[in-house]
């Protein structure tokens, strides 16, 4: 069985972290490993951590994971330089074959066990698994994001909140670009899919609700900078037109309204 690694970064979100530790203690799949960086939160988030990784046989901070355990817990403490760096050092301290960031909320008890599923069943080209998810505020869904299949030609692009993948995808590529505000995660996947040969499994169902005012959907202002940030990537990593492809997938995402 492929151990799974959840990375889950915080600051001052203990009622959100709880959510999300939730419903990752929810699922059906037996080999979960959870690394989680805090950013020094204040508010009692470390407490909630801390709570989470006793309850599955950890001590402390980085402590070795029970490996008889099916949610093992790692975790760590300290002062970061923002989220995409908090989630390198998550990826520095993980051991999964397949690594997914989870900092919302898994909506079905068997949404890794579909992901990891749609992997191991999508062939030797397949390089990992995404699903549709929604955008919540508390119980309300705001919208709903059905993400289907696509090319980055076209505006199209996995939601990251749902995209499980093979280590060697992060072994291969690198990790995300610190140097980017709002934008990490998307120029992190326009490395891997602007080269043709790799494919991405989809399972068409919501395994993910999205909590609402993320890095690149909290207002205007950072759905500027995430345009501007979005078509650098695409410049930076030698894809063709762009302004254009930047453009398309302004569409999309309107489109979700």
């Amino acid at each position: 069985m492929n151990k799974v690694s959840l990375l889950v970064t915080t600051y001052n979100v203990k009622d959100n972290l709880a959510v999300t530790l939730e419903s990752i203690e929810s699922q059906d799949y037996t080999d979960i490993e959870v690394v989680i960086v805090d950013g020094q939160s204040t508010d009692g988030t470390v407490d909630v951590i801390r709570e989470f990784a006793e309850r599955h046989a950890n001590k402390g901070p980085i402590d070795s994971p029970d490996d008889s355990a099916s949610v093992s817990v790692r975790w760590v403490s300290e002062p970061d330089r923002g989220l995409y760096d908090a989630m390198n050092k998550a990826w520095g301290m993980c051991t999964g074959d397949i690594v997914a960031v989870c900092n919302d909320r898994l909506c079905m008890s068997d949404a890794v066990s579909k992901l990891v599923r749609a992997i191991e069943e999508g062939g030797a080209d397949c390089i990992g698994a995404h699903a549709d998810l929604v955008y919540v505020d508390g119980e309300r869904v705001v919208r709903t994001w059905h993400m289907g299949e696509g090319k980055l030609s076209q505006g199209w692009m996995p939601g990251h909140p749902t995209l499980f993948l093979k280590r060697e995808v992060y072994e291969q590529y690198g990790i995300y670009d610190t140097g980017y505000r709002c934008a990490a995660d998307y120029e992190f996947m326009v490395r891997f899919l602007k080269d043709e040969k790799n494919r991405l499994a989809y399972v068409p169902e919501v395994l993910i609700a999205m909590f609402y005012g993320g890095t690149s959907n909290a207002g205007l202002g950072n759905y500027l900078v995430s345009f501007k940030e979005g078509y650098s990537a695409l410049k930076q990593n030698g894809v063709p037109h762009p302004l254009l492809i930047t453009l398309k997938r302004t569409v999309r995402v309107l489109r979700q309204f």
